[in-house]
């Protein structure tokens, strides 16, 4: 059975043409009463027809506006992400300058302090080299005056010595190798003796031993040690600090005395160094040591001078 027919086709034509005039009616200025009239009951009439048309409509044309933008945004999106990057890596890189800023004014105190001439360079590498298990390679060498042989400092004490230079890079045995050892004395009094290195190929890094020539000699936890000196102040010039004494070996019976010590400089963290290419013109002593903090286990007054009256009174009951 057809469900068309002529009542259906006159409702159509009806509010087509009801739709029109309306149109013409809202669509002429002024506030006429019948026109006014006219729009509020087409108001109340297609209102929630039209609520319901947006409802419907509304999130397809959302999704419609976010396909549109979403290349722009993208590309936006990547953008800041670049330029966040950017500024991450300059921020970094500000941080990382002031940090070596900062090791190099160290480094250059120290060497006032010692009278050392040096050549400022910067730890490249760190690994086992040629047998040894401490070593670091430089960015200097023999184009910048580094030779074999030579003394390498950083802000805070002795770092080791060169064992082989190249025009461009030289390669740096810590004095914490197994294969080193620094002449050493005690600061503050005569007492001297030697620091050798106990790290290994294969056990990697023991501490480092304070050996004294005296069995009598007197040496106690937050005692620290300098560097003698070598002749012609090669490999070691003297004056550097080497380290604090963390703990004293008692060893009943043995002709030395020993003790362990944590070295001055931090050889784990090495950026800015300074290799020695001219040393003092006299021994500095004890003057490139910083001064000890409140609180720290420092000797009471005059008791360096006590330990120094101890040792000439072996010496006298030596001869």
């Amino acid at each position: 059975m057809r469900r068309d027919g002529p009542r259906p086709r006159l409702v159509l034509v009806l509010l087509v043409a009801a739709s029109i005039a309306l149109m013409v009616l809202d669509g002429r200025p002024g506030t006429d009463p019948v026109t006014g009239t006219a729009r509020a009951a087409a108001g109340a009439a297609f209102g929630p027809v039209a609520g319901a048309v947006s409802a419907a409509a509304g999130p397809l044309a959302d999704g419609y506006r976010t396909l549109a933008a979403a290349p722009g945004a993208r590309a936006r999106i990547e953008e800041l992400e670049e330029r966040n990057r950017a500024l991450s890596a300059e921020l970094a890189a500000a941080e990382q300058d002031g940090v070596r800023s900062g090791r190099l004014d160290d480094l250059l105190h120290l060497s006032g302090l010692g009278g050392y001439e040096i050549v400022p360079a910067q730890a490249v590498t760190r690994m086992g080299s040629g047998g040894y298990a401490e070593t670091v390679t430089l960015d200097a060498g023999t184009r910048d005056g580094v030779a074999r042989d030579m003394t390498v400092v950083d802000g805070s004490g002795l770092v080791g010595r060169v064992i082989r230079a190249s025009r461009s890079t030289s390669t740096v045995l810590l004095f914490t190798d197994g294969a080193s050892s620094v002449g050493a004395r005690m600061e503050g009094s005569r007492d001297i003796g030697a620091v050798h290195g106990r790290s290994r190929a294969l056990d990697g890094r023991a501490p480092a031993v304070l050996e004294l020539m005296q069995a009598d000699a007197q040496v106690e936890e937050g005692d620290r040690v300098v560097t003698m000196g070598s002749h012609n102040d090669a490999p070691f010039v003297p004056g550097v600090p080497l380290g604090t004494v963390t703990r004293v070996r008692e060893t009943p019976g043995a002709l030395t005395r020993t003790a362990e010590i944590r070295p001055a400089a931090d050889l784990g963290s090495l950026d800015v160094v300074g290799v020695v290419v001219g040393g003092p013109e006299e021994d500095p002593r004890d003057s490139v040591l910083p001064e000890k903090p409140d609180g720290d286990a420092a000797r009471p007054p005059g008791d360096s001078e006590r330990r120094t009256d101890r040792h000439s009174d072996r010496q006298e009951g030596d001869r």
